[in-house]
């Protein structure tokens, strides 16, 4: 597990958020838990300017979701953290487990400024959403024409398409979509995996890396994969006519939500944290580094910015997120249904 210690902010108060009650006072350690990718990023954006706004110290925790979850689980009792981000599914899983405590988000002034779909991702206000991504298909326009996921296994179309594996972060939302699109929408994905077995012969690939389709896209030897958004850019600079599709049924994705453990020693520093990270100004800042698509409504980026992004009203009222319950509960049984109609 890195830890990286970050410095004492100045605490100069120069801003609405400086007259916090004085439990944040100079010697109040905020401790979080976080992924560890865009770390600089972030220091810049978020940790450090928070350190000199509310004069306390950030103790930052990075690792992934899995070693991360398992501290928790191991100081249940007396915890270490006192905020963490993880996604959607693992929030479900540390509710499940007794983990986390509901979050009080009338204390969150920039809690009505997220999309909707950011709110209470579970249902249970346990989390908060503060990035998403969309994923839907990348195809070559000319060679092509997108109106359904199920376009994508037309025998016209099936030999020249990647399809993510199972095992992947787009692997279930993809089979989820395609199952919407067959009308055979159940929690087994049993339809979706019959329908791509089926094609298993034709399908040019089942990748485990999105960076593998930029170089069988530009070498012509697909025409098409589902992706996620933060994977779009590499293929808007092949020079080829490579468009995003709008499927009917919708869009997919998935999300990073914010959690408290419960019985944290600081809740009411870690919602003052929380809260300046889902604020307009900083939301803006990490998506026009394209670090985070911005689940507050109210950010505006410019068009070149969007297009990197899951960006705008619109995009969140379409995206179609697998519940995290029926993710935590089928996931061992996609994988073996996956096996034995595709096989890998």
């Amino acid at each position: 597990m890195n830890k990286v210690i970050l410095a004492s902010g100045t605490a100069l108060m120069l801003t609405a958020m400086a007259a916090l009650s004085p439990a944040m006072a100079q010697d109040k350690t905020l401790t979080i838990s976080v992924y560890a990718l865009s770390q600089d990023e972030y220091k810049e954006i978020v940790y450090d300017p928070f350190q000199e706004i509310c004069g306390c110290k950030l103790v930052v925790e990075t690792g992934n979701s899995v070693e991360r979850l398992a501290k928790m689980e191991a100081n249940k009792a007396n915890p270490v953290i006192d905020m963490a981000v993880v996604s959607m599914a693992d929030a479900l899983s540390a509710a499940r487990a007794g983990l986390i405590d509901k979050i009080d988000t009338a204390k969150l002034e920039n809690f009505n400024k997220l999309y909707d779909i950011a709110k209470d991702p579970n249902g249970d206000g346990m989390s908060i959403g503060y990035t998403f991504y969309a994923t839907s298909i990348a195809y070559r326009s000319d060679k092509m024409k997108i109106e359904s996921w199920a376009d994508l296994l037309k025998p016209e179309y099936a030999s020249h398409i990647a399809w993510p594996n199972v095992t992947t972060n787009q692997g279930p939302p993809a089979l989820y979509m395609l199952g919407q699109a067959l009308g055979k929408d159940t929690p087994d994905l049993a339809a979706a995996i019959e329908a791509v077995g089926d094609k298993k012969d034709e399908i040019v690939t089942f990748y485990e890396k999105s960076s593998q389709l930029v170089q069988l896209m530009k070498q012509e030897e697909i025409w098409a994969a589902p992706i996620g958004r933060f994977t779009w850019a590499p293929f808007t600079k092949l020079g080829l006519p490579v468009e995003w599709a709008t499927p009917k049924e919708g869009q997919t994705g998935g999300m990073n939500v914010m959690i408290m453990p419960k019985g944290g020693k600081n809740a009411e520093l870690a919602l003052q944290f929380m809260d300046f990270w889902l604020s307009t100004e900083v939301q803006t800042k990490l998506a026009e580094k394209f670090i985070d698509s911005p689940a507050n409504k109210d950010v505006k980026v410019s068009e070149e910015v969007a297009n990197n992004l899951t960006y705008g009203e619109e995009t969140a009222k379409s995206l179609k997120l697998i519940p995290s319950a029926v993710a935590l509960d089928n996931r061992a049984g996609w994988i073996k249904s996956w096996n034995e109609k595709v096989g890998q």
